[in-house]
């Protein structure tokens, strides 16, 4: 496929982000969350929104502020078992396989609010192989919009922030690769609002090709 006009960034590492960025998870995340909110007698559409993103218990404290932290914890553990059964629907994004094969000797990690169990169920359903280095619910202490998933997997791989290119679909995502001092891909159309260094429809627009320096020429084709 001609890639036409394309932004390039030239960068020593990739950090991927996995719900609505390597796979499509959107039918099982907003059954689970919908659940939830009706549970707690909250606007399923307001909760769905907010969810994009982050850890569970970092949408909870958002959405009840007062609620004390211990609940919010415990209803994090059962929507993660939840969401872990519940694959229906979930398939990997347009051009993921292919994005995924194309990173094969290129440093890159994958880097997500979801739990072990999670990222590894999402994965499988969707048809594609997990990362060899990840940063996972587990390794941090910060949900995002914090940078400190980001800030741990270039840690992980020995590359500098300013040389990571960060790939997310969401705000708390987007806000956590700009603060970690990342430059940011928006894939998808969540995207768009919240400003990114580039934006795509979806990963069948990218293109990476090693240096033999070390560097990784990413191409962004721009609809």
């Amino acid at each position: 496929m001609a890639m036409g006009a394309a932004v390039e960034i030239s960068v020593r590492a990739l950090l991927l982000d996995m719900d609505g960025t390597l796979v499509n998870s959107d039918a099982a995340v907003e059954r689970v969350w919908r659940r939830w909110a009706a549970s707690q007698g909250l606007d399923g559409d307001h909760v769905v929104k907010v969810a994009h993103g982050r850890q569970g218990h970092a949408t909870m404290a958002l959405l009840l502020p007062d609620r004390p932290v211990a609940e919010n914890h415990a209803d994090n553990a059962w929507l993660l078992a939840e969401e872990s059964a519940d694959t229906e629907g979930v398939v990997a994004v347009p051009g993921a396989p292919e994005f995924l094969a194309s990173l094969r000797g290129v440093p890159h990690a994958l880097v997500t609010s979801a739990d072990v169990k999670l990222c590894t169920a999402r994965m499988a359903a969707a048809g594609l192989a997990l990362p060899e280095t990840r940063v996972t619910a587990e390794d941090v202490a910060h949900s995002k919009p914090d940078p400190e998933g980001f800030l741990k997997a270039a840690a992980e791989l020995g590359v500098a922030p300013e040389d990571c290119l960060v790939f997310e679909d969401s705000e708390a995502g987007i806000t956590a690769g700009k603060a970690a001092g990342m430059r940011v891909v928006g894939v998808g159309p969540r995207a768009h609002a919240h400003a990114p260094d580039v934006v795509v429809r979806d990963l069948r627009q990218i293109r990476v090709e090693p240096g033999a320096d070390g560097s990784v020429l990413v191409r962004a084709r721009r609809d």
